[in-house]
């Protein structure tokens, strides 16, 4: 695949019902940056603040410096429709710069296993693919109502600054 190839415009996150009461989420988007400096800007837990939507008053609470590898944990605060959260991921898969995955290990899911992949579609162009596996207590219930709705709302404002950071720097 090359950039005269690829849709540059990404695919709009989107949900899916699986099996077992899991759900995925799934967005695709391409930036304008080499696959390098893309992966070194997720490589920095300190940026979750900056593509996250403010409504979540999102805040890194780690009490050490987060070296992202296997094994390291990221914790943080946040508010999910008013009522306050703890989250704590751990990451099992560091793969640099092609890969990493983010592991639920404290907070409102049930089950979260976020992947992101980076392709190389070229010199300049890196496709960034978000993969979540999630699953929610009550969910046949709750997704619909928020949870759904929510993580689409989150997506898509994740998009849209990654595009701004990127996009608008070539």
């Amino acid at each position: 695949m090359n950039v005269d190839t690829y849709d540059l415009s990404g695919t709009s996150p989107r949900v899916s019902r699986l099996n077992n009461g899991y759900y995925e989420l799934f967005s695709s988007l391409c930036l304008n940056e080499d696959i390098d400096k893309v992966f070194e800007f997720f490589a920095d837990a300190h940026n979750l603040n900056l593509i996250t939507p403010s409504w979540l008053h999102f805040q890194i609470t780690s009490s050490t410096q987060i070296e992202m590898s296997v094994g390291a944990t990221i914790e943080y605060s946040l508010r999910l429709h008013g009522v306050p959260v703890r989250w704590t991921s751990e990451i099992p898969v560091w793969d640099p710069p092609s890969k990493f995955v983010d592991k639920q290990i404290r907070g409102p899911y049930s089950e979260w296993w976020h992947e992101h992949i980076f392709s190389r579609l070229d010199d300049s162009h890196t496709i960034v693919n978000d993969r979540v596996l999630y699953k929610v207590p009550f969910g046949r219930i709750v997704h619909p109502l928020f949870v759904k709705k929510d993580l689409l709302k989150i997506f898509n404002f994740r998009c849209q600054v990654l595009k701004e950071i990127f996009n608008s720097q070539n």
